[in-house]
């Protein structure tokens, strides 16, 4: 009889991993004050998804017994998604109430001076900005830090399944009688 894996339990380890390598890589931004720069936070992206894939590959190997379906990698991949939201969101959290509770004042700061540079109305402006304040608290950060972790998450899960998935090939794995 053949054990069934728990696959939350079995990407629990993943799902720290990946939330440690994005802690660590928030906290270098925020060392060289580059928190709100997007272009150097588009690194994160090629990183997510090296790690990723080690990551399901590891999965595979050790708790699926060096097969798996796409299914099962994305489903294993949505997993430690979930565990990466819920911490990467409990950090967005401290960053924003505690680390650095002057974030919010630099990135509408920020968006202002892009919207000025688009030559929008003023009246335009005051409006985004006035938007912005209202959204631009910790709380509602880790909610949306939730969200957009488990948007991305799903896309790269998806990409990355699709060189993971290994299944048996039923004429050679086939039991002898």
């Amino acid at each position: 009889m053949e054990e069934k894996v728990n696959v939350w339990k079995a990407n629990l380890t993943n799902g720290l991993i990946l939330a440690l390598v994005g802690i660590v890589f928030s906290l270098v931004l925020f060392f060289l004050d580059l928190s709100l720069n997007k272009t150097v936070g588009y690194i994160n992206i090629p990183i997510q998804l090296v790690l990723l894939y080690f990551l399901l590959k590891s999965y595979r190997d050790n708790f699926m017994h060096g097969q798996i379906n796409y299914g099962q990698s994305v489903g294993a991949g949505v997993v430690i998604f979930v565990y990466y939201a819920i911490i990467m969101a409990i950090f967005t959290y401290i960053l924003w109430k505690v680390i650095d509770p002057g974030l919010a004042k630099k990135s509408l700061a920020l968006s202002e001076e892009a919207m000025e540079k688009k030559g929008l109305p003023q009246a335009t402006i005051d409006t985004g900005k006035a938007f912005s304040e209202k959204i631009m608290k910790p709380a509602i950060m880790s909610i949306f830090s939730i969200f957009g972790s488990m948007f991305f998450g799903v896309i790269y899960t998806l990409l990355v399944s699709i060189f993971i998935k290994k299944e048996s090939n039923p004429l050679i794995d086939a039991p002898v009688n």
